[in-house]
C-alpha cells in the first residue's frame, strides 16, 4: 500500500473506482494526506494516500505466469495482471503454488490436446507455462514419489467452470495412470457421465446461477502400487436437505421435480403428475422455468445417462415414482384437507406400496410409550406439517445417496488401493440480498475450506522461507478461526444455539434472534443491525454477509420420526424397503431429535478430515462476466470472486511476510543504479543487494539464498527513489542534448558566413578562368586541325597497300586448294580396298571358330553326362538300406508292443495285490474291533460281579468266562499277528512289484527313443531318396533331350553340373528312358565312380551354409564402397539358386546372423555397418528377384518349366556374340546388375527379401533413435540455457571479457550437438551407408531439434525473449556451418527442415515489431507458421535486453479473429509441433537413388577363399 513516503508527484498509481473496481493514473499534486489523480480515462479524482496503490509500470506487456512475481503484489496489481492476460487468452495463473483458472467460455482445444499432456509430463512446475495439467502432474508425482494421497480442490460459483476443470484433470490423470477401458468406457468417462444425473437430482436454480450445485462433490481416483487408475468413487457431502420443502422467490427447487413435470404424456399420466403450479413444494417460487431451457429434453437425457450409468429400467421407474410421490399429498397446506383427499393418500400409497392406515398415522399421529401403556396421540395442522417436510427431506436424502451408490457400483472402486487423488468440486461462497439458513450453511463450509486454505499457503510461506534460510519467526498468521468458533462452537456456537431453540416447541426466530444478540454482544466478528430485530450480520473473510432468521427454525428441524422409519420399512416394494432398513431397537423406540445443522457440521467435518489426511492442491475457477460470452471481463464480479475464492485472503497472508521477492540478478538489474559503485565494484550478488538495501536506510528486509525478499511497501519506495535517480539522470541528460543543439546551431551560422564568402571569392575567379580558357581553346583547334589533315593522307596509301595484298594472297590459296582435294581423293579409294580385304579374312576366322567352339563342348557334355548315369544308379542301393531300416522298424514296433503288454500284466498283477492288501487291513481292523468290545464287555462284567461271599457258585461260572474270554482274545492276537506278516509280505510283492514296473517303464521309454530315431533316420532316407529320384528324373529328360540334339546336351551339360553343386534340385517323376549306347557307358562310368566315397548333395549344401554364415558373421570390411559380406551373400545365393527353390533355410539364417548382430542397440558402427550390407543386398534384390508366376502351380507345369531350362539356357549361348566372353566363368558373374537376366523368386526368396527390407527399416530407427538420444540432453540444455544465463551478474571491470566467456559456454553446447553430428556423419560415411540413408537421416534429425526448439518456444516464457532469439540463433548458424561442411550429398534438405525455428527465431529478434502488420508478419517473416504460433509468440514476447514491446494490439485483435473463424479446425489449433518419428523411404526409393553394383571383382574372404565349395566366388581371370 502507498504511503507518503513512496508516492510522490509523477508517480503511477492505482485508484478505487466503482464502475471499474480499480483505474490507473498519475499523481499531479499531493496536499497533505490527500492526492490529486490524473485517470486513465481522462478524470481527475482526489483519493487518500492510505487508499492508493502504486502501479508497476515496468510489468510485462503480457503480465507474468506467477503473482508472486509481481513487483506489488495487492488487489489492482492481480486484477491487472489477470485481465491483461485474460485478453491474450492466457487462461491460467499462478499465485504461488495456487492455480486460478479464467472461464474463456470459448473452445480452446490446442492447450488440452495429446500434444500438451505429453510436453507436461513430468516437467517441474512452473518450467512450462501455467496448466491445469501442471497442478495433476505435480499431484500425481507427489503420490507416487512419496506414496501419500493427494487431494486437488477445485472451486468457484458456478459457471466459472469447475466442471470443465474437474473433466481436464481426470483426462490427464487418466493419461498418465490410464486403465484399459470396461466396457469401452474409462474410469474418468464413467465419472463424467454421472454428472447429468447428478445435476439433475442435485442441483437447483439460486439467485445468482440456473444451475447451482447444492452439494459437494469428491471424487477419488484410486492407483495401484504401479501408478495405473485401478477404481474410482464419488462421495457426495453436504447436500441441501431443506431445499426439499422450503424455497424462496425466485429459486427453484432441484431440478427433478420439474424435469418430472415435463415427462411424456404416459409418464405423467403413470405418475399423477401435472403443472408445477400444483404443488406446495413448488410453487412457492414464482419462477417454474429456465430460460432457454427445456426440462422436456433435459428430463429424456437424464433417463438415457441413468441408462449410462447402470441403473436399471425398473430401478428408475422405482425412483421416478418415489421422486413423484414426495410431490402427491404435499400440494396443500392445511392437514384438515389433506384428511379429506382420501384419493391423493391412495396415490402415494399405490407408489410407495405401503399399508394406508399406517400412512395415515404416520403423517398425522404420534405414539408416545410410557412405562404404563402406550398412547397415540393426533398432531394438530403444524405438527403435521413439520412431520410432513422431515419424512420428504428423509426420503429425498435416501434416494440422493441410492443414486451415489449406484453411480459407484457402476464405476468400480478398488478396495486395496492404498493411493488416491482426490477433486473435490464444492459450491462457493454466497452472499444475496436475502441470505437464509442455505447461505448460512455454504459459507460456513467455505470458512472452514478458506482455514484449510490459509493454513496451507501459510505452511507454503514457511517453506519458501525455510529454504531461503531467512529468520521469519516474528511473522504473525492470522486465520479465521474466530468467525469458525463463533459459528460451531459447543455449547455457545449459533449452530448449537440455533438446536436449542429448534426443540423448544415455542421458540421462534425472534427469540432465537434475542439469543444470538445477547450471547454475541461483544463478538468482533458479530455485528446486529440497527434496523432489523431479527437480522445479524457476520464478517466472513470474503466481507458481510447479513442473514435474515426468518426460516432458521423450520429449516433446521430434521426429526428422525420412527413411524416414518417403520412405515417405509414394511413397504412391500423391495426398492423403498431397501432405501429404509429395520433400525436397532434402542433407536427406534420414540422419536429422536436431530437437525440439518449439527448433520451439516458432522459431513463437513468427515470432509475435512478427508482433506487433511491428503496433500491439498488448490485451483481456483474465475467466471470473468455475467453474460458468458468471451473476451469480456468484468473487474468488480472478478474481483469479488478473488474475495470469495479466498485468493486476496492469501495475498493478504504473503503481504504479512514478505510479498515481494527478486533474485540477486533481478533486483540488482532493477535498482542498481541506485548504487552505481556496488556494481562497479568486485561485490558477491548478495553482498552487493545487502549494501544497496542498507544505503538506502531500508530494515526488516531478509537476504535468502538465491532471492532478496522485501517487506510490504519496501518495494513502491525503493521504486521511488529509483524514479528519483532516474529523473536527474533524464534533467542531466536534458542539458547535455540542450547544450549540444546551441553549439550545433552556432556551428551551422558560422559555417554559411564562411560558405558566402567562399562563394564571392569564387565568382571572380571564375572570371579570370574564362580568360584562360578561351586562349586554351584556341590553340587546341589548330592542334586538330592539323592532325586530321596528316591522317586522311595516312589513311589513303594505307588502303592502295591493302589491296595488292589481298589479289597475291588468293592466287596461292587456289593453289593449295586443288592439291588438297586430289590427296583426299586417292586416300578414299585405299581405304575401301583394305576394307574389303580385312573383312573377307573376319569371315573366314568366324566360321573356323565356330566349328571348333561346337567340337569341344560336345566332348565335355558326353563326359559329363556319363558322370550323372553313374550317380543315377545310386539309386537301387539306397532302396535296400530303405527296406532293410523298414524291417528293422517293424521288429521294433513289435518288441514296443510286447513290453506294453508285459506292463499292462504287471498292473494287473498290481492291482489285485493292492486289493488283497486292502481286504487284509480290513480284517485286521475288524479284529481289532471285535477286541475292544470284549474287554469292554469283560469289564463290566467284573465290575458287576456281586460280592464273594455271597454267592459262590457264580463266582465259578465267572471265572469260567474269563477264562474263554481270556483265550479268545490270545487266538484273537495270534490271529492278528498272522495277519501282518501277511500284510509284510504283500508289501514287499508290492514294492518288488512296482520296481519291476519302473523298470519296464524305463525300458519301455528307451524303446520308444530308439523308435524315434529310427524314424528320424527313415525320414532323412525318404528326403535322400527323393532328392536321388529327382537328380534322376532330371538326367533322364536330359538323356531323351540328348538323344534328340547333340548339340542341345552339350549346353546343358554345364548347366546340370552346377545345378547339382548347388544342392537344390527340382522334383519330377523318376522313369528311365535312355538309348542303349548311353546306358553302357554310364554302367563303365559307374564302376568308376563306386570306388571313391562321395558326400550327398544335401551334406554339402549344409556344409556350404554354414560355412557362409560363419563367414558373415565376422566383420568383412568393403572393397572400396561395396559391402563384402552383401556381395558375397548376393553371389552365394544366386549361384545356388536359391531364389528358385521351393524350400530352403539358408534365409532364415541369413535374417537370424543379423538379427543376432545388431542385439547391442547402442553399437552405431555395427549398425551402420549392417545397415550397409542389408541396404546394399536389399537393392541387388530389387533388381534381380521377379515375383514368379508358377509358384503355386502343378508338378506337371514346374516339370516343363524345368526342362525349358536347357532351351533358355542355349539360348543365351546363341545370343552371346563371338567377340564377348560368356556370362558364368567357373559358375561366377561378370559384370554389373544390369547385364543379368531377371530371375523368378519362389515364395523363401520373397518373404527374405520383405524380412530384409523389415531389417533395413529397424536398423534406420535404432540409429536415428540413438542419435536422438545423443542430443536430447543437449538440447535440453540449450533449452535451460536462458534461465542459466540469467542467474549470474557480472560485475567490474571485467564485465565484457566474463560475458564472451559466459557466451562461449552458452555456445558450447550447440558446439557438442555439432560435433555429436559430426561423429555421426563419421561413422556413417566409414561404413558407406548409402548417402539416400543419410540424408533422410538427418533429415529427420534436424526436424526433431526443430520440434524440440519450437515447442519449448512456444511453451517457456523465458525461452521467448530476445536475448534467446540471439542465443538460438547463433545455434542456428552453428548448424547451418554444419550442414555446409557435410554438403548436399549427406546433408540434403536438413537445413530446410528448421524452418519453424528460424522463421520464430527471425521474428524474436528483428527491431521495430509495433510497426509491423499481420500480412508482413504471416507472409513475409514467417509465412510457415500458423496464426496460432504467431499469436502465441506475439503474445508471449518480452525483451529482457532493450525493453521494446511486441507487435501492436491491433494485430493482437487480428490474430484472435483469425483464430476465432478457425475454431472449428482442431488441427490448425495445435499451436505444437509432433515429432515425426516413421520410416521416410521405400525399397523402391533406395534401389532408385543408388547406383549400380559390379560385384565380379569382389575378393572373397579367407575363410572360404580355399574352399572347394566356393570357387564361383574367385574373380574372373583376365
Amino acid at each position: 500500500m502507498g504511503t507518503p513516503v513512496n508516492i510522490i508527484v509523477g508517480s503511477h498509481v492505482w485508484v478505487e473506482d466503482p464502475a471499474l473496481a480499480w483505474i490507473d493514473g498519475e499523481v499531479t499534486k499531493i496536499n497533505g494526506e490527500d492526492a490529486e489523480i490524473q485517470t486513465g480515462n481522462g478524470k481527475m479524482v482526489v483519493a487518500n494516500l492510505s487508499k492508493i496503490y502504486p502501479k508497476d509500470v515496468e510489468a510485462p506487456a503480457g503480465g507474468v505466469d506467477d503473482m508472486t512475481k509481481l513487483s506489488y503484489l495487492h488487489e489492482p496489481g492481480v486484477l491487472q495482471n489477470l485481465a491483461t492476460r485474460y485478453a491474450l487468452n492466457e487462461i491460467y495463473t499462478y499465485t504461488g503454488n495456487i492455480l486460478i483458472a479464467v472461464n474463456p467460455f470459448q473452445r480452446l482445444p490446442h492447450i488440452y490436446d495429446s500434444h500438451m499432456m505429453e510436453q507436461y509430463k513430468g516437467a517441474q512446475f512452473g518450467e512450462l507455462s501455467p496448466h491445469v495439467f501442471a497442478v495433476a502432474d505435480v499431484a500425481y508425482r507427489a503420490m507416487i514419489n512419496e506414496g501419500k494421497s493427494n487431494s486437488i480442490l477445485v472451486s468457484g460459483e458456478s459457471g466459472a467452470g469447475k466442471t470443465e476443470t474437474t473433466k481436464m484433470l481426470m483426462r490427464y490423470l487418466a493419461f498418465l495412470g490410464g486403465r484399459a477401458a470396461t466396457e469401452g468406457r474409462t474410469v474418468e468417462q464413467q465419472v463424467l457421465e454421472s454428472n447429468p444425473v447428478l445435476e439433475a437430482f442435485g442441483n437447483a436454480k439460486t439467485v445468482r446461477n440456473n444451475n447451482s450445485s447444492r452439494f459437494g462433490k469428491f471424487v477419488e481416483i484410486q492407483f495401484d502400487k504401479q501408478g495405473r487408475i485401478s477404481g474410482a468413487a464419488i462421495r457426495t457431502y453436504l447436500l441441501e436437505r431443506s431445499r426439499v420443502c422450503q424455497i424462496s422467490d425466485p429459486e427453484r427447487n432441484y431440478h427433478c421435480f420439474y424435469l418430472l413435470c415435463a415427462a411424456p404424456p404416459e409418464d405423467i399420466e403413470k405418475y399423477k403428475l401435472g403443472n408445477p403450479k400444483a404443488f406446495h413444494y413448488l410453487n412457492q417460487s414464482n419462477c417454474y422455468e429456465l430460460v432457454g431451457v427445456s426440462d422436456a429434453h433435459d428430463y429424456l437425457a437424464t433417463r438415457r445417462a441413468m441408462d449410462i450409468v447402470g441403473i436399471s429400467a425398473q430401478e428408475q421407474l422405482f425412483s421416478r415414482m418415489q421422486f413423484s410421490g414426495l410431490l402427491q399429498p404435499f400440494f396443500i397446506l392445511e392437514i384438515s384437507i389433506l384428511l379429506r383427499e382420501k384419493k391423493l393418500i391412495h396415490q402415494f400409497q399405490k407408489m410407495t406400496r405401503c399399508d394406508p392406515l399406517a400412512l395415515e398415522d404416520a403423517l398425522c399421529k404420534r405414539v408416545m410409550v410410557t412405562p404404563e401403556e402406550v398412547i397415540k396421540r393426533s398432531l394438530d395442522p403444524l405438527g403435521a406439517t413439520v412431520s410432513r417436510d422431515g419424512f420428504a427431506k428423509t426420503v429425498y436424502s435416501r434416494l440422493f445417496d441410492w443414486l451415489v451408490d449406484k453411480i459407484n457400483v457402476s464405476i468400480g472402486q478398488d478396495p486395496t488401493s492404498s493411493s488416491l487423488i482426490g477433486v473435490l468440486d464444492i459450491y462457493g461462497f454466497e452472499s444475496f440480498k436475502t441470505n437464509s439458513f442455505e447461505q448460512f450453511c455454504i459459507n460456513f463450509t467455505n470458512e472452514k475450506l478458506q482455514q484449510h486454505f490459509n493454513q496451507h499457503v501459510f505452511k507454503m510461506e514457511q517453506e519458501e522461507y525455510t529454504k531461503e534460510a531467512i529468520d521469519w519467526s516474528y511473522i504473525e498468521f492470522v486465520d479465521n478461526q474466530d468467525v469458525l468458533d463463533l459459528i460451531e462452537k459447543k455449547p455457545g456456537g449459533i449452530v448449537a444455539l440455533l438446536d436449542e431453540a429448534c426443540m423448544f416447541p415455542k421458540s421462534t426466530h425472534e427469540t432465537f434472534s434475542q439469543k444470538l444478540y445477547q450471547t454475541f454482544s461483544k463478538h468482533k466478528r458479530f455485528i446486529k443491525p440497527k434496523l432489523s430485530r431479527t437480522d445479524f450480520t457476520i464478517c466472513h473473510y470474503a466481507g458481510e454477509v447479513l442473514y435474515q432468521s426468518d426460516q432458521f427454525l423450520d429449516k433446521n428441524k430434521d426429526y428422525v420420526v420412527a413411524e416414518h422409519q417403520d412405515l417405509l420399512s414394511a413397504s412391500k416394494c423391495p426398492f423403498v424397503s431397501g432405501l429404509f432398513p429395520p433400525l436397532p431397537e434402542e433407536t427406534n423406540k420414540s422419536s429422536k431429535f436431530s437437525s440439518i445443522g449439527s448433520r451439516f457440521k458432522q459431513q463437513l467435518q468427515a470432509l475435512m478430515d478427508t482433506l487433511n489426511s491428503t496433500e491439498p492442491h488448490y485451483i481456483r475457477c474465475v467466471k470473468p462476466n455475467n453474460l458468458l460470452k468471451p473476451a469480456i471481463f468484468e473487474n468488480v464480479n472478478v474481483m469479488q470472486q478473488l474475495r470469495c475464492g479466498g485468493v486476496l485472503e492469501a495475498i493478504r497472508i504473503s503481504c504479512a511476510g514478505y510479498p515481494t521477492r527478486r533474485t540477486f540478478y533481478e533486483f540488482l538489474h532493477r535498482f542498481g543504479v541506485l548504487a552505481p559503485e556496488v556494481l562497479e565494484g568486485n561485490y558477491d550478488e548478495k553482498v552487493a543487494c545487502k549494501k544497496i538495501l542498507e544505503k538506502k536506510g531500508l530494515t526488516g528486509f531478509q537476504i535468502g539464498k538465491t532471492k532478496v525478499f522485501l517487506r510490504a511497501g519496501q518495494m513502491a519506495e525503493l521504486d521511488a527513489r529509483r524514479a528519483e535517480v532516474l529523473s536527474n539522470a533524464a534533467k542531466a541528460i536534458q542539458r547535455q542534448i540542450r547544450t549540444h543543439i546551441m553549439r550545433k546551431q552556432f556551428v551551422a551560422l558560422r559555417k554559411a558566413t564562411i560558405d558566402v564568402q567562399a562563394l564571392w571569392r569564387g565568382r571572380l575567379a571564375c572570371k579570370l578562368y574564362e580568360c584562360m580558357r578561351r586562349e586554351a581553346a584556341a590553340i587546341k583547334v589548330q592542334k586538330h586541325l592539323r592532325t586530321y589533315q596528316a591522317k586522311k593522307a595516312y589513311t589513303h596509301l594505307k588502303m592502295s597497300v591493302l589491296v595488292l595484298q589481298t589479289a597475291f594472297r588468293a592466287m596461292a590459296a587456289r593453289n593449295d586448294f586443288r592439291f588438297r582435294k586430289q590427296t583426299k581423293a586417292a586416300t578414299a579409294i585405299q581405304a575401301y580396298w583394305r576394307c574389303h580385304r580385312a573383312h573377307s579374312y573376319h569371315k573366314m576366322l568366324k566360321r573356323a571358330s565356330i566349328v571348333t567352339q561346337c567340337r569341344w563342348r560336345g566332348r565335355v557334355a558326353r563326359r559329363e553326362l556319363r558322370k550323372l548315369k553313374m550317380a543315377a544308379r545310386e539309386t537301387g542301393a539306397l532302396k535296400e538300406a530303405k527296406d532293410k531300416l523298414e524291417k528293422k522298424v517293424e521288429e521294433l514296433t513289435w518288441r514296443l508292443q510286447l513290453e506294453k503288454r508285459k506292463r499292462m500284466d504287471l498292473e494287473e498283477e498290481i492291482t489285485k495285490l493292492q486289493s488283497s492288501l486292502q481286504a487284509t487291513q480290513n480284517k485286521v481292523d475288524e479284529t481289532n474291533a471285535m477286541l475292544v468290545k470284549e474287554r469292554e464287555a469283560a469289564r463290566k462284567a467284573i465290575e458287576e460281579a456281586p460280592p464273594v461271599i455271597k454267592e459262590t457258585t457264580v463266582l465259578v461260572q465267572d471265572t469260567e468266562k474269563i477264562d474263554s474270554l481270556t483265550a479268545e482274545v490270545e487266538h484273537l492276537k495270534a490271529s492278528l499277528d498272522s495277519e501282518k506278516e501277511r500284510a509284510d509280505e504283500f508289501e514287499k510283492k508290492y514294492v518288488e512289484v512296482q520296481r519291476i514296473s519302473e523298470e519296464g517303464q524305463r525300458k519301455l521309454e528307451e524303446a520308444a527313443g530308439k523308435v524315434h530315431q529310427l524314424q528320424d533316420s527313415l525320414n532323412r532316407l525318404e528326403e535322400k531318396m527323393s532328392n536321388v529320384e529327382s537328380e534322376n528324373k532330371v538326367l533322364r529328360q536330359q538323356a531323351v533331350s540328348m538323344a534328340s540334339n547333340k548339340f542341345l546336351s552339350g549346353r546343358s551339360k554345364s548347366t546340370v553340373q552346377r545345378s547339382s553343386e548347388s544342392g537344390h534340385v527340382i522334383s519330377g517323376d523318376a522313369k528311365t528312358n535312355a538309348d542303349p549306347h548311353n546306358t553302357s557307358s554310364a554302367t563303365r562310368e559307374h564302376s568308376e565312380v563306386e570306388d571313391r566315397p562321395q558326400k550327398s548333395l544335401s551334406e554339402k549344401q549344409q556344409e556350404n551354409q554354414d560355412l557362409l554364415i560363419r563367414c558373415i558373421a565376422q566383420h568383412l570390411g568393403f572393397a572400396g564402397t561395396r559391402p563384402i559380406a552383401a556381395c558375397i551373400i548376393y553371389k552365394c545365393l544366386l549361384h545356388w539358386r536359391s531364389f528358385e527353390v521351393e524350400r530352403t533355410s539358408v534365409f532364415d539364417r541369413i535374417i537370424q546372423t543379423i538379427g543376432h548382430a545388431i542385439e547391442t542397440q547402442e553399437n552405431n558402427d555395427v549398425l551402420a555397418y549392417w545397415l550397409s550390407n542389408a541396404s546394399t543386398l536389399l537393392l541387388l534384390l530389387q533388381r534381380t528377384l521377379k515375383a514368379s508366376g508358377a509358384a503355386g502351380m502343378a508338378p506337371q507345369r514346374r516339370r516343363s518349366s524345368s526342362a525349358s531350362l536347357f532351351g533358355r539356357m542355349t539360348q543365351s549361348f546363341r545370343g552371346t556374340p563371338q567377340g564377348v566372353n560368356l556370362s558364368f566363368v567357373n559358375g561366377s558373374l561378370v559384370g554389373g546388375v544390369d547385364t543379368l537376366r531377371q530371375v523368378e523368386a519362389k515364395y523363401p526368396a520373397l518373404l527374405f527379401k520383405q524380412q530384409l527390407t523389415a531389417y533395413v527399416e529397424k536398423i534406420y530407427g535404432m540409429i536415428r533413435d540413438n542419435l536422438k538420444k545423443e542430443i536430447s540432453p543437449l538440447l535440453g540444455l540449450c533449452i535451460q540455457a536462458p534461465r542459466t544465463s540469467r542467474a549470474n551478474l557480472v560485475k567490474g571491470s571485467s564485465r565484457s571479457l566474463a560475458s564472451a566467456a559466459a557466451q562461449q559456454a552458452l555456445i558450447a553446447h550447440w558446439q557438442g550437438i555439432v560435433k555429436s553430428l559430426g561423429n555421426f556423419l563419421s561413422t556413417l560415411k566409414t561404413n558407406h551407408v548409402p548417402p539416400f540413408l543419410v540424408r533422410k537421416v538427418f533429415t529427420q534429425i534436424f526436424s526433431f531439434i526443430n520440434v524440440q526448439l519450437f515447442n519449448s518456444l512456444l511453451l517457456r516464457r523465458e525461452c521467448c525473449s530476445f536475448s534467446n532469439g540471439e542465443y538460438v540463433k547463433a545455434g542456428l548458424a552453428e548448424l547451418e556451418h554444419w550442414c555446409y561442411k557435410a554438403t548436399d550429398e549427406y546433408a540434403g534438405s536438413a537445413w530446410d527442415e528448421l524452418k519453424h525455428i528460424r522463421q520464430a527465431i527471425g521474428f524474436l529478434v528483428i527491431h521495430q515489431k509495433p510497426k509491423k502488420t499481420l500480412d508482413e508478419i504471416s507472409h513475409d517473416l514467417c509465412p510457415v507458421l500458423s496464426i496460432q504460433q504467431l499469436y502465441r509468440i506475439s503474445t508471449m514476447y518480452w525483451d529482457d535486453k532493450y525493453g521494446t514491446h511486441s507487435v501492436s494490439p491491433e494485430v493482437i485483435s487480428n490474430m484472435r479473429v483469425l483464430m476465432t473463424e478457425d475454431s472449428n479446425n482442431p488441427v490448425s489449433n495445435s499451436f505444437l509441433l509432433d515429432d515425426d518419428s516413421s520410416i521416410p523411404f521405400s525399397v523402391d526409393d533406395i534401389s532408385k537413388s543408388m547406383e549400380q553394383i559390379d560385384v565380379s571383382d569382389i575378393e572373397p574372404p579367407p575363410l572360404v577363399r580355399e574352399n572347394s565349395g566356393f570357387v564361383f566366388l574367385l574373380p574372373r581371370s583376365e
